[in-house]
Formats: structure tokens, C-alpha cells, sequence
């Protein structure tokens, strides 16, 4: 069968799986670029207000970032990296806090567990590997507003004894427990014996969150379960899929599409697998190119040897990009940032804002083509995803496209991946993508800034997962 088809999905009872807008989520640059450098552990190369140190630490750290990187990145294992803060360039730094970063996500998608089905909202994330969810063993005051699973109410879970997990950032922050298997619903596929990691203790960040946790589909070798012998990395969901041959052969793959808050189809976010969405390539004009990916570090990794600004080419020998939906901004080499943010009009570097931005007054018309290499084919980003937030005075831009630091690689996250239809081919072992622009590029800030549109009622995830808006 053509894998740029899918008709036999109906047949086989696969569906959408919505992306729902979390309506708390609000766009900050400086809060989304700190929890870039807590999430992948790397140093800042243009001064601002945040930075990593290392001290002593008896526990060992856990990090999306391999040992051979973080290595690469100054770090051991007999230190941790701490991410501290400076109010001013004069004064002595303080440890980040929950509120120096973006702690929710912007869109969550319902899943099912166990027997009778327990529903849940969770963050799917291509750069992580872990299937870890609010579960009955935490404590009760950091159950409050989420789904909780309860494997004690499921006839089909299973204890998986002696296994357990943590995740730990460079701030402290973390959520560990133990494990069982249950059943996964996802997307009309039921997965048996799915490794279900169950939080016991969390962080403020993570209980802050509208989430219920989170869903990895990066590949198992960065996945943190460990038993009494050492590191014991279970299967992801998308793996076990391929393992038990629920979705087709030709097939093995998940896609992705991800709509601006200020498009006309914002909405209409969604995941599917086993299958694409034919309508959106069709759309396209194009044939989905796909580009061969290097896996060894768990993560989905591309070459990405050139970007194109206003058609002149800036090479980099060598570059690979990391393509990760748990990222909001997508971080660039200082040669490309600087080359890209000379193209527009007032932009400055702030010290502040740790973090390159423009005037709002600056149009659609005024930002330049910005092209992306992924493989050997140059992906535009659209122009009104170059404006991520607008800084706390109104008055400017945040740009979308940031320094990744120290980082030997980029990363692309939803400022990149907005602009494609993303075919996430597990596999083939590569990373498909059609274009996916909007025909108006809107740049119209928030009514209200520095906060999109003022204070609001907070939702919960059990509010969510009831809604209409959650249902594929």
C-alpha cells in the first residue's frame, strides 16, 4: 500500500486524536526559553538573567540530555546542574522557581487506561520517552483538579514489581514512582501490557499543571524505568503498537498537526496512528518528503545543514536538529539567530528577556522568508509564528526563534512544527512533513499584554476531559 494513504483506516476503527487548547496556557518568551534550559540542561551564550551552575549533589540527575552530551556540555554525574537567576547583572543569583517558567502546555490529548476505562488528559511529547500519569499513590493535596488514575480499579493492570522511575530537571524539579502495566486506549487502539509509569511524588511545576502527565513518543533508550540491577527502559505506546502489530506494517507511524491560537483553525490541533491525514497532504500541493533519523540518542534527530533568510542561504557543515513537541520555541545556532533577527525591522537582543525581540508595529509584509533545512528540503516557518508573545510592555515581540546556547544541535519545537503536516514514520526509522501555511499571517497581539487577554478562570483537566472539545 502507498504509504501516502489511508484507506484502510476506516476499516480498522482508527481515529483523530484531538489536541485540545489548554485555556490556561498563555505564550511568555522568557518563561518558555527558561524551561528550554531546564529541560535540556544546556548554557546560555548571550547574557541574561538565567544560567546554569554546577554544585555537589549525592542524587544523580536525569536530564532528556545523553551522558556523552551532557558531558559535551560541562556536566558530570557526581554534580548536579542547577538553574539559577539574577534580578540584575550586579547581584548574586538565586535558585529558578516554579514561576520563572512555563510550567502547562498548550494542548492535551485524552487517553484511556485501564479496565473499565479511566480517561486522562496528557501531554504528547516527541522528546521524551516516559508514559507517566497522576496516579492514587500521591499525595492528596497534589491531586486537587486532575484525573487520577487508580489501578486498584482496574481489572487489567498489573504491578510490575520492583520498577520505578524519576525525571529530574536542572531547577530540582522531578516526579518519580513506581509501575504497572494496564491497558493504553489510543487514537481506537487498545494496547495490552502497556508500562504505565505512576507518579508518587511530584514537584509544584508539574502539579501546577492542567495536565494529568505525559505521553513520550521519542524512541524507549531515553525512557527512565530502572529496577533493582539498573536502567530498565520499557516500550513506549507507538513501539508496543509496532510490537503487537496493531497498526499496518506500512504504517507505523503517528502525525501531527498544530494550529496558531490566532488561526482561523485553531482548534483543529490533532494526532493520529497508523494512519495520515490525506486531506492535509492533498493540501499541500506536495509529495510528504522524508528525511532519515538518527535515533541512537532516543530522540527524533535530522541533519539540518542550511537555513534560507529572504532566499540567502547560511550554512552549517554538520548541524542536526532535534524535532520535539514538548519545546514551544525552536532553538538556532548564533550564527543563524543573529543572521535571521539583522532581517528585522527594530529588532534588538534584551538582556531582560533573555531573548531577541521586535516591535509590534512590525508587519507580515516586514518579516523575512525564514527557510529551515530539514534533510535536503527547505521548510518555511511562517512569519506570525516568527512573533511568539509580546513582552510585558506591549510594545514588543518575543521571537519565536531563540539561541540554543551551548546545545550542539537545534531543536524545533511548535514555532517549527506549526508550519507542517509532521509524519512521525517509527517504522522506517524517518520523519516525514509537508508544508502547512496559513494564507493570512496574523500578527495582531493579545488584547490585553503580557498576559493574552487578562486573568481568567483556571480549568481543571476533569473539567477538560468532559468537554466536547476533548473528543476525537
Amino acid at each position: 500500500m502507498d504509504p501516502n494513504s489511508n484507506t484502510n483506516t476506516t476499516q480498522k476503527g482508527l481515529s483523530k486524536i484531538k489536541a485540545v487548547r489548554n485555556p490556561n496556557y498563555k505564550h511568555h518568551g522568557p518563561k518558555s526559553y527558561v524551561s528550554v534550559m531546564n529541560r535540556y540542561g544546556f548554557d546560555p551564550t548571550k547574557e541574561g538573567p538565567y544560567y546554569h551552575i554546577d554544585k555537589v549533589d549525592k542524587a544523580e540527575e536525569h536530564s532528556l540530555v545523553p551522558e556523552d552530551v551532557k558531558t559535551a556540555l560541562g556536566g558530570t554525574v557526581r554534580k548536579q546542574r542547577v538553574l539559577v537567576k539574577k534580578t540584575s547583572p550586579d547581584s548574586e543569583p538565586s535558585e529558578v522557581t516554579a514561576e520563572d517558567q512555563q510550567n502547562d502546555v498548550e494542548w492535551l490529548c485524552k487517553v484511556q487506561i485501564g479496565t473499565p476505562p479511566q480517561k486522562m488528559m496528557l501531554d504528547f511529547d516527541t522528546g521524551s520517552a516516559d508514559l507517566w500519569v497522576f496516579s492514587t499513590g500521591q499525595s492528596k493535596s497534589s491531586q486537587s483538579g486532575h484525573n487520577i488514575y487508580d489501578p486498584k480499579k482496574s481489572s487489567t493492570s498489573k504491578t510490575l514489581s520492583g520498577k520505578t522511575w524519576k525525571i529530574q530537571y536542572g531547577d530540582g524539579s522531578g516526579a518519580s514512582g513506581n509501575c504497572v502495566a494496564d491497558t493504553l486506549v489510543l487514537g481506537g487502539l487498545s494496547i495490552k501490557h502497556q508500562t504505565i509509569e505512576c507518579a508518587t511524588k511530584m514537584s509544584t511545576q508539574f502539579t501546577q499543571s492542567a495536565g494529568d502527565g505525559l505521553l513520550g513518543l521519542a524512541y524507549s533508550n531515553i525512557n527512565t524505568v530502572k529496577d533493582a540491577s539498573g536502567p530498565d527502559p520499557q516500550a513506549t505506546p507507538v513501539e508496543n503498537m509496532i510490537k503487537s502489530k496493531l497498526i499496518p506494517k506500512e504504517s507505523e507511524l503517528f502525525t501531527s498537526a498544530f494550529w496558531s491560537s490566532r488561526d482561523a483553525k485553531a482548534d483543529d490541533s490533532f494526532y493520529t496512528f497508523g494512519h495520515m491525514d490525506d486531506d492535509l497532504v492533498k493540501a499541500s500541493g506536495e509529495a510528504i518528503h522524508w528525511t532519515e533519523v538518527d535515533n541512537s540518542q532516543g530522540f527524533w534527530s535530522v541533519t539540518s545543514e542550511s537555513v534560507s533568510i529572504n532566499g540567502k542561504t547560511v550554512t552549517q557543515s554538520g548541524n542536526a536538529a532535534i524535532l520535539d513537541t514538548g519545546t514551544t520555541l525552536a532553538m538556532m545556532s548564533d550564527k543563524v539567530v543573529e543572521a535571521l533577527y539583522k532581517q528585522i525591522p527594530g529588532s534588538t537582543y534584551d538582556y531582560s528577556n533573555q531573548g531577541y525581540t521586535f516591535p509590534t508595529s512590525v508587519t507580515a509584509d516586514d518579516l523575512p522568508v525564514f527557510k529551515v533545512a530539514i534533510g535536503d528540503k527547505l521548510f518555511v516557518i511562517q512569519k506570525e509564528d516568527l512573533a511568539f508573545a509580546p513582552t510585558e510592555d506591549g510594545k514588543s515581540w518575543y521571537g519565536g526563534v531563540q539561541s540554543r546556547g551551548t546545545l550542539p544541535f537545534d531543536i524545533i519545537g511548535d514555532v517549527g512544527l506549526k508550519s507542517m503536516y509532521a509524519v512521525w514514520d517509527m517504522g522506517n526509522k524517518r520523519f516525514g512533513a509537508v508544508p502547512k501555511i496559513e494564507k493570512k499571517q496574523n500578527l495582531t497581539p493579545p488584547a490585553e499584554t503580557g498576559s493574552e487577554g487578562g486573568e481568567k478562570s483556571r480549568v481543571y483537566s476533569t473539567d477538560l476531559v468532559e468537554s466536547d472539545g476533548a473528543e476525537s
